[in-house]
């Protein structure tokens, strides 16, 4: 049987005491129970719901939601359904909306600043409130990706959303991969509408309340909402809103609904000007990973945007070097998502040393792919996913690079499952936690998709050995096919074999410090810096 303080943090190990979101629960515990959780693969069926949920909302009804970017134009489910148009109407029927968007850097920088302030002003003139956020370390942003629903009248429909799923373009695909028809800009060789792999938790029961928990003390911080000068400057001349009103009262937590634990794993950077909530920042992200990790013995299956960092990478290789029957799977983009020298080479740089760190510990235990639609255009893969042993999973906003884990705010979804799975093998960990029905279901669901399966067909699929074969052979398959000219039918299978690239001396040279301190800061105190801890 799972047992829970074996995988979660408890309120110590989260080294956190300042927040309210271990104190919430009368266990006792830094968890909640009783809750359900449901992954949703992709933006499309996750924007085509959020729609629905939004538009049943009522007066007195609240709405709360934190963005990296939000396109006013981004339609949820075609026209007419312009996501600031869809929370503005919300907010005109009386709903309390309110949002966080990380003001960000300038758009020239590929980034998102004007996009953000435009989602806010519509919601704005609807009586709603949407502040831009710039509560972050120089070079920093607010990634996490959470809307909360509250409903005045009926608890048991209140729903949170937690994962790695923007409010903007290119964020609306499915599992065919054709792409968003409303594209952002990215690297060439994604085309013009590039396809995008991406996940999002749907979570309801007392788990609820901690999401909600976590805007409101985000929302509360008492600290300037930007302490920058020209920005200030703007703001006044704009007369933008920089100052919160007070938000309702928090009710009480919905009822528990369901058989999923969930616990809420965050970053939050070290700053001079500190969180009220988080003096000392917090990396419970890394902490609820390193934990996990601990417990690794058959399978780690990942799907990630970056995995740049090698002190990252260390954490995976030390449970390799340790259980040698031990396999991981890394699902990567095969490409940096744009051109040009300083975008792209210092990821690259990142990633090779880090899978360099893997393949030493593992080598050939450790698989990485990309992922390709049925037409070859490369899928840019932006899932923060992670299932250990079919018993742990996450899914949220942080990436497995060192700036997700010390110095961006991240939000993630730790959930364990109290069904057990009944298909063998019964327990693949062999520490008697057992199969969980929800990890090996999200599992299994991202793998047949990877290998164009259909649901009946993945016995092979269910232990870790076998699961890592089917990975294998489905690339290789693909490779030999593109090696002998694509003659004949294109086999099944999505998977292409992630090659590193080979860097020379000079490049290594230059590229390693915009790596370091433009790609992948640190955002650890000092003395923890030095100790090489989170």
């Amino acid at each position: 049987m799972v047992t829970e303080d074996n995988w979660f943090l408890d309120r110590e190990e989260r080294g956190n005491p300042a927040s309210r979101i271990d104190t919430r629960h009368d266990t006792g515990t830094a968890w909640s129970h009783g809750n359900t959780v449901r992954p949703i693969p992709h933006g499309a069926p996750y924007f085509t719901e959020l729609l629905a949920r939004v538009r049943e909302l009522r007066s007195g009804d609240l709405l709360m939601f934190t963005d990296w970017r939000g396109d006013p134009g981004e339609r949820l489910d075609g026209p007419g359904t312009e996501v600031a148009d869809v929370f503005a109407e919300a907010a005109r029927r009386g709903v309390v909306v309110k949002g966080l968007l990380w003001r960000s850097h300038w758009d020239k920088l590929f980034f998102s600043a004007e996009e953000n302030r435009h989602l806010g002003d519509a919601i704005e003139e609807a009586g709603g409130e949407c502040l831009r956020d710039m509560r972050v370390p120089l070079g920093g942003s607010h990634h996490q990706k959470l809307v909360v629903l509250r409903h005045r009248d009926d608890p048991r429909r209140d729903i949170a959303f937690v994962g790695g799923i923007d409010l903007c373009w290119s964020r609306r695909d499915d599992s065919s991969h054709e792409g968003d028809a409303q594209a952002a800009p990215m690297a060439k060789v994604y085309g013009s509408h590039p396809p995008w792999h991406d996940v999002q938790a749907a979570i309801q029961g007392p788990a609820v309340g901690d999401v909600e928990t976590v805007f409101r003390e985000r929302w509360e911080d008492p600290q300037p909402l930007t302490r920058n000068p020209v920005h200030r400057v703007a703001d006044l001349v704009r007369r933008e809103d920089t100052q919160p009103d007070p938000l309702p009262p928090q009710p009480p937590d919905p009822p528990v609904c369901g058989p999923h634990a969930v616990q809420l794993l965050r970053t939050y950077a070290h700053r001079r000007t500190r969180y009220s909530f988080a003096p000392r920042g917090e990396r419970s992200v890394a902490r609820g990973y390193l934990k996990a990790l601990r417990r690794a013995r058959s399978l780690i299956y990942i799907e990630d945007q970056y995995l740049w960092s090698p002190q990252v990478a260390e954490s995976f290789a030390e449970a390799l070097k340790a259980n040698p029957e031990l396999r991981m799977i890394s699902i990567l983009p095969l490409h940096p998502d744009q051109d040009g020298l300083i975008s792209g080479v210092p990821q690259i740089l990142g990633r090779n040393q880090a899978l360099a760190v893997l393949k030493r510990a593992g080598g050939d235990r450790v698989a990485v792919y990309g992922v390709e639609n049925r037409e070859g255009t490369p899928v840019y893969v932006h899932a923060k996913v992670c299932v250990i042993d079919d018993v742990w999973s996450t899914i949220g906003s942080d990436n497995f690079n060192r700036r997700s884990w010390t110095y961006d705010s991240e939000l993630t979804c730790a959930v364990l499952d109290e069904t057990p799975d009944g298909r063998e093998p019964l327990d693949p960990g062999g520490l008697g936690d057992g199969a969980r029905r929800l990890p090996r279901d999200l599992r299994l669901t991202l793998a047949r998709e990877h290998l164009d399966r259909h649901g009946d067909s993945d016995a092979d699929l269910l232990d870790p050995a076998s699961f890592f074969d089917a990975f294998a052979s489905s690339a290789a398959e693909l490779e030999r096919w593109y090696a002998g000219g694509r003659q004949g039918p294109r086999p099944p299978g999505r998977l292409r074999t992630y090659e590193v690239s080979q860097m020379s001396p000079w490049t290594t040279a230059w590229a390693t410090p915009f790596y370091r301190f433009l790609c992948d800061p640190d955002g650890r105190p000092r003395a923890m810096r030095r100790a090489g801890r989170y």
